[in-house]
């Protein structure tokens, strides 16, 4: 019975039973400060007694049609924006901004199509920054269902209909290629983040797979080093390029790839800071010196970079600003359309001039 009573309980029976209005009621759990102590005391006396734990906040947030917080979504599991150095660097720039804003962070993912429609339906948010490192078509499709303002990150495909904030892969592609052909490399290798949606192994592609690649920030780095190179009178038809999922068993897959013959690169192309570290590691392994025997260039400039021996040169994002920005437009508006962030060769140890 007692059960029965607590899941019935209402903010009428608790001012039934405890003499006062249902006015006083509501100003004890969402106004004390207009209610007498002695008063407030009573009610949630009574309150306790009755099993009553105050008002639904959501049903106030949603009568108030604000509930002052933003939604972090993704199709990857949770641990990603734990776990990725990238997800992390921009959650920095989120939380401050929110945090000064005083706004909360709800983060939403699930790897099941099923549960992540569900938890972005149901999340009690003002609004959503999507993560569209997989799976961002299908992130923006159930958002605008949602029709709440959304900003996304990293989208794959190209879409002048979504508000979007990232950085010129082009252009970070050629800083990279430019820096290694300034110090004198001919003989290049590109490890490329996913090509191909839904691919889940590692493994050489060709320029034509990059060319229609679903995915524009691969693919733009791929155009970006080929343009300098080509430029260079090197012939791009002959520099490897290998697709990994920017984890540790498919880069080292990719690495054994790249150095399973006499005949190997001096200079990588990495396209993500985390797979430019874990081959430094897996080189290191199989008895290469970085630089001096081949030189690695990251692309994300996450803080790990500059603790690695030897330190990861690399393209930097503004990964805090990316972040900044994408709270920013959710708070204030942001019109469709790309947001283009700057980005920066950041040169450390990890590149030399090749041997001989």
């Amino acid at each position: 019975m007692a059960e029965t009573v607590e899941k019935s309980a209402k903010l009428s029976d608790v001012a039934r039973a405890a003499g006062v209005s249902q006015g006083t009621v509501s100003n004890v759990f969402n106004r004390p400060a207009l209610v007498r102590e002695e008063v407030r005391e009573h009610v949630h006396d009574v309150a306790r007694r009755l099993g009553y734990r105050g008002p639904d906040p959501k049903g106030r947030l949603l009568r108030a049609g604000k509930v002052n917080a933003i939604g972090i979504a993704t199709a990857e599991p949770l641990s990603y924006f734990f776990e990725d150095p990238y997800a992390r660097g921009v959650m920095e720039g989120i939380a401050e901004t929110a945090d000064a804003a005083g706004a909360g962070i709800s983060l939403v993912s699930a790897a099941n199509d099923e549960t992540l429609a569900w938890n972005i339906q149901s999340a009690l948010v003002d609004g959503f920054v999507l993560f569209c490192i997989e799976g961002g078509e299908r992130l923006v499709r159930l958002t605008r269902e949602r029709q709440l303002p959304f900003v996304a990150l990293a989208l794959g495909a190209e879409d002048n209909t979504v508000a979007t904030v990232g950085v010129d892969s082009f252009a970070g592609g050629r800083l990279a290629a430019e820096h290694l052909v300034a110090l004198g490399h001919r003989k290049f290798a590109v490890v490329a983040l996913p090509v191909r949606p839904g691919h889940s192994e590692s493994g050489p592609i060709t320029l034509a797979d990059v060319d229609v690649a679903i995915y524009s920030t691969s693919r733009d780095r791929v155009h970006g080093y080929f343009d300098v190179l080509s430029g260079q009178g090197i012939d791009t038809s002959t520099v490897p390029i290998v697709e990994t999922q920017n984890d540790e068993p498919t880069v080292r897959a990719a690495l054994a790839t790249l150095f399973g013959g006499r005949d190997h690169p001096t200079a990588l192309l990495v396209q993500s800071d985390r797979a430019a570290l874990i081959a430094i590691d897996w080189l290191h392994q199989h008895g290469f010196d970085v630089p001096r025997d081949v030189s690695v260039i990251g692309f994300d400039g996450i803080a790990e970079g500059q603790l690695s021996r030897p330190r990861l040169t690399t393209i930097a994002q503004p990964l805090k600003d990316i972040g900044r920005s994408a709270v920013a437009a959710i708070l204030n508006g942001m019109p469709p359309g790309r947001q283009t962030m700057p980005v920066e060769l950041v040169v450390r140890d990890s590149t030399a001039p090749p041997r001989g």
